[in-house]
């Protein structure tokens, strides 16, 4: 028989025992009325099951009333499908002898025939029983009540007090456990001045259920029950990006933040963790999407004007209706109703990026183990929306290996942003590191970041002999370094300039030496010239001489003779 009650249906894996009986348990104000009259309602209302109410601690009337508050329009329901029997015992009334409920049954049987009811509640039954002061005859009557409600042809769910202390009911219903096809534990419990409320099905027989105790709230449309199942982690994930706001951060992360991925800010306080969400939610608005922003720090209007300071206008955002800002204080409320508002601001806005800042203050709101489930679940309830999430978180610490063991929610973050700041020549500056980036290529460096009227910027922090400087003095070693390549710039080019004049030196003597070899040349090749016609004047001067000489020519007719040895 489904409740209607959607975390609770998911436990019992469907629903309660139908034509079976259920006993609901637990001490004052854990919200056992409520849960009866709720999963009568839900069956009236959506799945056309009549149903009976029989009252025996609050007069009926009181009962609608106390239920107005939830919206469940019981005036129309009790004119169709519903009936409430005010079976309490009136304070003047005089017990004499003994009794049972055979008349009561008879007639409740007779009503449920006319109206065709599918369902009936007997809350607080142990009210009336008890003025039987017999044990013996109040189990019998219980037994009556069990067998009657296996051949009524109703599912019918009987409310017993458990007194404050008690792991179960009173001792002297205890058997009824053992009677009962489903027990469902209602408790109650303020942890750290903080009121928690949790159910747990401690039996179900012929079906199996989980048997953790689960989260559950009364919130304004009736009782909520938490519940991860497992089919809860299955998301559609995408490779699409949306920007951060920041141009470098962008870089850094290789295009921006994965769409529906959930992103974790981590930093000590003042180390601008809500001006990194501020600007990714003015970047969002400023692309037409609706964004979110839940704070458990600071007020709306506080937010607006730190922004501004910044450079980023979310008034603007917030008079269009792109942005909300859920400003609420964390103590307020239980961590369980925080996460019922969120999911039903996320739907109601429809928003497509959420900032929780800072998610760690939910640890202010029952123990640690609630606050990191209940962190879980609104992470995986926006992945599966596809909703982009930045969560913050405030710690004490710079060192990120303490950090990482101190915020268990980092390991279920897509993205790991760490915030940090350094003292030096009496300032603090602001640094930038991505711890992880899952499915993503991302830079393993150190930034600085820069805050100014205009926005914020990553910058290259100053990196020599494991030094590093930001600020002022990164400013100043970089224009020390400045100065020194100016002057190293300076000394070579006058280097430069002192060799170019020798250069100019060596080539100018060179040239002399090459027009010094030229004339020498042309002296060599003169004097051979001169040297050549001297010796073809003298040839020539030879020959004219021996021409006049003339006693130096033979005559023709004469004959030498010429002595024989």
């Amino acid at each position: 028989m489904p409740t209607g009650i959607i975390g609770l249906d998911a436990i019992t894996r469907g629903g309660l025992p139908r034509d079976r009986n259920t006993v609901i348990v637990g001490g004052p104000g854990c919200g056992k009325t409520v849960l009866a009259l709720q999963m009568l309602v839900n069956g009236a209302r959506d799945y056309g099951e009549p149903g009976i109410f029989v009252a025996f601690e609050e007069n009926s009337r009181q009962i609608i009333g106390n239920a107005a508050s939830f919206g469940w329009n019981l005036a129309e329901l009790e004119r169709k499908n519903l009936f409430f029997l005010d079976a309490r015992v009136r304070p003047e009334n005089v017990t004499a002898g003994s009794f049972d409920l055979v008349g009561l049954l008879a007639g409740t049987l007779a009503k449920a025939k006319k109206m065709r009811a599918k369902r009936i509640v007997f809350d607080s039954i142990d009210v009336l029983l008890s003025l039987l002061n017999h044990l013996p005859k109040e189990r019998q009557e219980l037994y009556r009540l069990s067998d009657w409600l296996s051949t009524s042809g109703m599912t019918g769910l009987i409310t017993i007090k458990r007194e404050e202390g008690e792991l179960s009911m009173a001792p002297r219903y205890g058997f009824l456990q053992f009677t009962a096809d489903c027990v469902v534990q209602l408790s109650h419990q303020t942890v750290e001045r903080v009121s928690q409320r949790e159910l747990q099905v401690l039996k179900y027989r012929g079906s199996g259920f989980s048997e953790n105790a689960a989260p559950m709230v009364i919130g304004p449309s009736g009782i909520e029950v938490a519940h991860v199942s497992a089919h809860e982690r299955a998301f559609p994930v995408s490779k699409r990006r949306v920007t951060t706001g920041i141009a470098r951060l962008d870089a850094m992360l290789g295009g921006g933040y994965f769409r529906g991925s959930s992103v974790l800010v981590t930093g000590a306080p003042g180390t601008a963790k809500s001006t990194l969400c501020g600007i990714f939610l003015a970047a969002a608005c400023q692309r037409g999407e609706r964004a979110l922003y839940v704070s458990f720090d600071e007020t709306a209007a506080e937010h607006v004007r730190n922004l501004t300071s910044v450079g980023v206008d979310l008034q603007t955002h917030l008079t269009s209706g792109r942005l909300k800002i859920y400003a609420v204080q964390t103590e307020a409320s239980s961590m369980e109703e925080h996460l019922l508002e969120i999911q039903a601001l996320i739907q109601a806005q429809r928003a497509r990026v959420v900032v929780f800042d800072p998610l760690s203050s939910l640890f202010r709101s029952g123990t640690a183990a609630s606050a990191l489930n209940a962190a879980e679940r609104v992470l995986h309830l926006a992945k599966r929306e596809g909703v982009t999430t930045i969560s913050t978180s405030q710690l004490g610490s710079s060192e990120i290996r303490i950090e990482a063991a101190s915020v268990e929610v980092s390991t279920i973050a897509d993205t790991w942003i760490h915030l940090s700041y350094t003292v030096q020549a009496g300032e603090r500056n602001r640094a930038l590191t991505i711890v992880k980036s899952r499915g993503m290529k991302h830079s393993n460096q150190v930034r600085e970041l820069v805050l100014s009227d205009d926005g914020a910027t990553l910058t290259d922090v100053y990196t020599a002999n494991g030094e590093v400087l930001m600020g002022t003095m990164r400013w100043q070693r970089e224009l020390a370094e400045e100065s020194d390549q100016e002057r190293k710039r300076l000394e070579v080019g006058r280097r430069q300039q002192v060799l170019k004049l020798a250069a100019a030196e060596l080539s100018a003597r060179a040239a002399a030496l090459d027009r010094e070899v030229e004339l020498n040349r042309f002296e060599v090749a003169a004097l051979s010239g001169e040297e050549t016609r001297r010796i073809d004047q003298l040839g020539v001067f030879r020959t004219d001489l021996r021409q006049r000489r003339s006693a130096d020519q033979k005559s023709p007719a004469a004959k030498t003779e010429v002595a024989k040895p």
